[in-house]
C-alpha cells in the first residue's frame, strides 16, 4: 500500500499527499481487496452447504470405499516396491476412484429412494486419509516409509542375505512370516500418530505451514464438489478408465510370452543384444511409462543419465580390474568384488544426497521455528483464535475465520496424546524383543525417547518443504543400532528393526499433519482426520502383510538379482546395516574411495543446485535418484522418459487438456498394470505356467541352435 502511494505521488508530480487522499486511497484498495476475496473465496462457495459434526463424516460406505481403492493400491504400490522401489504420488488417484466410487454409491441409493446423507467434501476428505493410510503402510523404496516390505523388513530374510554374499553375517537373518510381520506393524505404526497430535493447532493454525500436498490435496477435494469440478472429474475418470483397460490387457498379452526368466517383451533387444546385456532396453512397462508421466523431467532425466554414467562407462570401466582391485574367482553376486561397487557406491550417493537434505531441513526447521517464536504477534490466525486482532497483522479473510472456527471446534485432550504415547511405547518396549531378539528392550526405550523430538522435525520440515526425510532418519538408526548392537549379537537384524521403528514414526507423524492440512482446508474435523487415519493404518497393518505375503509364495525368485522382482532396496538396506556393523572392512579394495567420492559429489551437486536458484536447478540432475540405476540398470528409466516425452510432447500441443488429463492417463497406466498382479500371482500358486518363450538370439547364436536341433 505504501508503494501504491508513492506512485500516486509521482504521478502528479507532487511530493506528498494529504491525509484526505491517503484515506481515500486506503479505503478503496480494501474496497478492491475485500471484492477480490469475495470473489475467490472458496468457503463462500461452500456456505450454503451444512458441515456435517465428526462423526457424521465417518460413514460406513467412506471405509468400504477406502477399503476397496486401499486393497487397488497396496498391489500397485507392492509391484513398485519390489521392481525399483521409485513410488510416484497416487494422491490424485485416490482422489479420483474416491470420488467416483462414492458418488456412483450415493447416486445408486438416490435412484433407489435410500439415500440417508449427502456425499461431502469432508466424507471425501475421510476417504483419502484412510486410503493413504492404508497403500502407506506398504510405501517403501525411492523414499521409504511405513512398511517396508521392498527395504527394511524382506531385507531381513535368507534370500536377501544370501544375495548380498557376506559370510559374518549370512547367519543373521529372520523370513518373513505373516504372523509376525502383522504383529510387527500393529505395535511400531501407531506411535507417530499420539507423538505430534498435541501440536496440530501450532503447526496448522499458528505456523500457518502450507503442506504443499495436504493443500494440493484440498484443493483437489474441494474442486470435485463444484458443479464445474464434478464435470471434470467424471471426464478424467472415464479417462483413466480406457487406459487402466488398455494397461490390464496389455500386461495379460505379455504374459502368454514369459514362460522364462530370459523371456517375453520385458527382454527385447530395442538398441542391440550388446546394449541389452548393459540394461540398455525398453521393456514395454505400462506402469513406468505412467510413472514418468507423472514424476518431474528432472527425475527422470537423473535417473537415466546415472544408468549412462554408471553402466555405460563405471562398470566396464571396473571389470577391467578384475584380477586386481578383486578377485576373478569371486561368484557373480558376491560383495567383495563389483556387486560390491555398484552397492556400496549407490548407498554412498544415497547418503551423501540424504544427510544434506536432512541438514537443509534441519536448519530450515530451526530457522522456522525462531521466526515463529520471536515474532509471534506477527501471527495473524492465532487472532482468530483468540477472538480478537492483533495489532501488527492484516484482518483474517473469511476463508481463514471459518476455517479456524471448525478445526479449533473438536478438540483432541492432550491427556489422550500423551497417555496414548506411554500406553503402545510400553507395550512395544516390552513386545519387540520378543519378535527381534537381537532388538534390546533398551535400544527401544532409547529410540522411544528421542522419537518424539524426531517426528516434530520431520513434521515441521514437511510442512515448510514437503520432503519427509523419514528414511534418513532410518538409515540413522540402521547406523546406530547397528553399531551398537555389534556383529556377534544379531547387529544386522537389530539395526533393520530399529530402522522400521523410526521411519514408522516420523512418518506417521508427518503424514498426519499432512492429513490435518488437508482437513482444515475441507472443514473436516480433526477427530474424523485422527479415527480416518488410525483405522486406515489398522486396516494396512492387515492388507500390506497379506498382499506381500501373495508375491512371497506366488515368485519362487522374489528378491533375486535379474528375477522379474528383485527387491534392489532389501538389499541396500541389508548392506548398509552390515556396513554400520562391520565399518570398511567388509568393502572391496579402492570401494571405500570411490564411496567418499561420490558421497562428496552428491552434497556439492545438491548444493549447486540451491545455490543457483529454482530456474536453473531445474537442469541440474538430482543424486538421488542418479543413485538408483547404479545397482539396478537404466532400462526402467527408459520407459520413464518415454513417458515424460509422450508428456512433454502433449503439452506442447494442447498444454490445458495435459494439464487436466495427463495424471488421468498416467494413473489408468499404472493401475491396470499393477492389478494383473493379482490374477498373475493366483495363476502361479495354481501352477499355470506360461505357454511361449520368446527370446532373442544373436546370429551366430541361432545358427549353433539350429545345427544343435538339426542334429
Amino acid at each position: 500500500m505504501e508503494h501504491r502511494r508513492e506512485e500516486e505521488s509521482g504521478l502528479d508530480g507532487n511530493s506528498y499527499n494529504s491525509d484526505m487522499e491517503d484515506e481515500i486511497i486506503r479505503k478503496k484498495n480494501q474496497e478492491e481487496e475485500k471484492a477480490g476475496e469475495e470473489e475467490m473465496s472458496v468457503e463462500r462457495i461452500f456456505e450454503s452447504k451444512p458441515v456435517p459434526s465428526w462423526q457424521e463424516q465417518l460413514t460406513v460406505r467412506a471405509f468400504f470405499v477406502s477399503l476397496v481403492v486401499g486393497v487397488l493400491f497396496s498391489f500397485i504400490v507392492m509391484k513398485l516396491n519390489l521392481t525399483t522401489g521409485i513410488i510416484p504420488s497416487l494422491n490424485i488417484s485416490a482422489g479420483l476412484l474416491g470420488f467416483f466410487f462414492t458418488t456412483a454409491w450415493t447416486k445408486f441409493l438416490a435412484k433407489s429412494g435410500l439415500l440417508k446423507q449427502p456425499f461431502t467434501r469432508q466424507e471425501n476428505t475421510v476417504i483419502q486419509t484412510c486410503v493413504v493410510a492404508i497403500s502407506g503402510i506398504a510405501f517403501s523404496g525411492f523414499f521409504p516409509k511405513m512398511g517396508g516390505f521392498g527395504s527394511y523388513l524382506f531385507g531381513m530374510s535368507e534370500v536377501v542375505a544370501k544375495e548380498s554374499d557376506d559370510v559374518e553375517s549370512s547367519h543373521d537373518y529372520k523370513n518373513p512370516a505373516i504372523g509376525w510381520i502383522i504383529g510387527f506393524l500393529f505395535i511400531v505404526s501407531f506411535l507417530g500418530l499420539f507423538s505430534v497430535l498435541p501440536l496440530r493447532k501450532i503447526m496448522i493454525i499458528d505456523f500457518k505451514l502450507t503442506y504443499p500436498s495436504g493443500t494440493a490435496t484440498a484443493h483437489l477435494i474441494n474442486s470435485f464438489h463444484t458443479p464445474e469440478g464434478a464435470k471434470l472429474a467424471k471426464k478424467q475418470v472415464r479417462l483413466l478408465g480406457k487406459f487402466f483397460s488398455f494397461s490390464f490387457l496389455w500386461s495379460f498379452f505379455q504374459w502368454f510370452f514369459a514362460a522364462g526368466d530370459d523371456c517375453g517383451f520385458k527382454v527385447f533387444p530395442t538398441f542391440g543384444l550388446k546394449a541389452q546385456e548393459n540394461m540398455f532396453f525398453f521393456d514395454f512397462s505400462a506402469t513406468y511409462i505412467g510413472v514418468g508421466m507423472i514424476c518431474p523431467y528432472i527425475i527422470n532425466i537423473s535417473l537415466l543419465l546415472g544408468g549412462i554414467l554408471s553402466w555405460g562407462i563405471m562398470w566396464p570401466l571396473l571389470q577391467t580390474k578384475e584380477g586386481d582391485w578383486y578377485s576373478a574367482d569371486l561368484p557373480p553376486k558376491s560383495i567383495k568384488g563389483l556387486q560390491g561397487y555398484k552397492i556400496f557406491i549407490a548407498i554412498a550417493m544415497i547418503l551423501g544426497d540424504g544427510l544434506y537434505n536432512f541438514f537443509k531441513v534441519i536448519s530450515q526447521t530451526l530457522l522456522g521455528l525462531y521466526y515463529h517464536l520471536c515474532h509471534k504477534d506477527a501471527i495473524p490466525v492465532v487472532a482468530v483464535a483468540n477472538g480478537r486482532s492483533s495489532p501488527n497483522s492484516s484482518p483474517p479473510s473469511y476463508n481463514d475465520k471459518r476455517r479456524a472456527e471448525f478445526f479449533l471446534k473438536d478438540q483432541i485432550p492432550t491427556k489422550f496424546s500423551l497417555g496414548g504415547y506411554i500406553a503402545i511405547a510400553a507395550i512395544s518396549t516390552a513386545t519387540l524383543p520378543h519378535i527381534f531378539p537381537q532388538l534390546k528392550w533398551y535400544y527401544i526405550a532409547v529410540m522411544y525417547i528421542v522419537a518424539p523430538v524426531m517426528a516434530f522435525c520431520n513434521a515441521y520440515g514437511c510442512g515448510l518443504t514437503d520432503w519427509s526425510l523419514a528414511s534418513t532418519y532410518g538409515k540413522l538408526a540402521i547406523f546406530t543400532i547397528g553399531a551398537w548392537a555389534g556383529g556377534a549379537h544379531g547387529g544386522v537384524i537389530a539395526g533393520l528393526a530399529a530402522c522400521g521403528v523410526m521411519m514408522n514414526i516420523v512418518s506417521t507423524a508427518s503424514d498426519l499433519m499432512q492429513d490435518f492440512k488437508t482437513g482444515y482446508l475441507t472443514l473436516a474435523s480433526p477427530r474424523s482426520m485422527f479415527v480416518s487415519q488410525v483405522i486406515g493404518t489398522a486396516m494396512g497393518c492387515v492388507i500390506a502383510p497379506c498382499v506381500f505375503w501373495l508375491f512371497y509364495k506366488a515368485f519362487d525368485d522374489l528378491g533375486q538379482d535379474g528375477s522379474e522382482y528383485p527387491a534392489p532396496f532389501a538389499l541396500v538396506y541389508r548392506n548398509m546395516a552390515i556396513l554400520g556393523v562391520d565399518g570398511i572392512s567388509s568393502l572391496p579394495k579402492n570401494c571405500f574411495l570411490l564411496c567418499c567420492i561420490f558421497f562428496a559429489a552428491a552434497v556439492i551437486v545438491n548444493l549447486v543446485r540451491d545455490v543457483v536458484g529454482k530456474r536453473r536447478a531445474r537442469f541440474i540432475p538430482i543424486p538421488m535418484a542418479m543413485a538408483i540405476p547404479l545397482y539396478l540398470g537404466p532400462y526402467f528409466a527408459i520407459d520413464m522418459c518415454i513417458g515424460s516425452l509422450i508428456l512433454f510432447i502433449w503439452e506442447r500441443m494442447n498444454k490445458a487438456k495435459a494439464d487436466a488429463f495427463g495424471p488421468a492417463v498416467a494413473s489408468g497406466l499404472i493401475c491396470g498394470d499393477g492389478i494383473w498382479v493379482l490374477p498373475s500371482s493366483i495363476l502361479a500358486i495354481a501352477g499355470v505356467k506360461q505357454p511361449i518363450c520368446m527370446r532373442f538370439l544373436s546370429r551366430a547364436t541361432n545358427v549353433k541352435v539350429d545345427q544343435f536341433l538339426g542334429s
